[in-house]
């Protein structure tokens, strides 16, 4: 068995850290930061796989892989979760969560946390959410997909987790956390590297592996195809600055997804 990791956060893992293969060991089954963690393995790493059209200055391409040195063996603890395929439709309102050992929005002063996270959170859609992003010099591209709403989302820490939408029994990776506003900020979305827009990048690089790609479908109506930005005449005048958009990088979150 061969096991490949969606990874995150180019820029803050990889450009600003300057590590070397050999500086990373993954977790798995890992559930919190402090004490023991009876169900948990730890692998190196043997290949880092960054997408070779990731903009450092527009967050764009935010995705990379990292390959295991061992096998891994699944149990209870270490599962793989299906990825999104080509095609998928995360329709505004699309009810997904994320996980994280980030920062509590509560009080965004104290600690990442100790133990795993979760939030249940509402997919935005890439209209309302490049609204959202016009006082920043932020831009929403296809490559990403928004989640959140207020008092709700991800925070530093949090980076490189999934978000993960159920379908029928089967969980979905939807996004992987790349950047945003502090966190949950009235207004501003979290945004999310969009798994579904890299299948033939990542099956290109996997090549005699097998991927579990499925393709999610929303039902009804999605409301950000008819969304109109009230803000769309804004310009470019009384932006805010690049530096408030923060990484939501600290810590590791990682989900395989290939077994063979």
């Amino acid at each position: 068995m061969t096991i490949l990791f969606l990874f995150f956060n180019c820029m803050d893992c990889f450009f600003k850290c300057r590590k070397t293969v050999s500086d990373w060991t993954l977790y798995l089954g890992r559930e919190t930061q402090a004490g023991p963690n009876a169900n948990e393995v730890l692998r190196s790493v043997s290949q880092v796989i960054v997408h070779p059209n990731f903009n450092n200055t527009l967050f764009n391409n935010d995705i990379a892989l990292m390959k295991l040195r061992s096998v891994v063996a699944f149990t209870d603890f270490i599962r793989p979760i299906c990825l999104a395929g080509s095609g998928s439709q995360f329709f505004n309102a699309t009810s997904c969560w994320s996980t994280g050992w980030g920062k509590r929005l509560s009080n965004q002063t104290l600690p990442v946390t100790e133990k795993l996270q979760q939030v249940q959170i509402p997919v935005i859609g890439n209209k309302q959410c490049a609204c959202s992003y016009i006082p920043t010099d932020a831009t929403i591209t296809s490559q990403m997909i928004c989640a959140g709403q207020e008092n709700k989302g991800t925070c530093q820490g949090d980076s490189g987790g999934p978000l993960q939408c159920k379908q029928n029994s089967k969980w979905i990776q939807a996004g992987i956390t790349s950047f945003g506003i502090p966190c949950a900020t009235a207004g501003f979305p979290e945004v999310y590297a969009r798994v579904s827009d890299f299948q033939t990048w990542i099956t290109g690089q996997i090549i005699g592996t097998t991927a579990g790609f499925v393709t999610f479908i929303s039902t009804g109506t999605d409301a950000d195809s008819s969304f109109t930005c009230p803000n769309a005449s804004t310009g470019n005048s009384g932006k805010l600055s690049a530096e408030l958009l923060f990484v939501i990088s600290v810590t590791v979150m990682l989900h395989p997804f290939i077994t063979q």
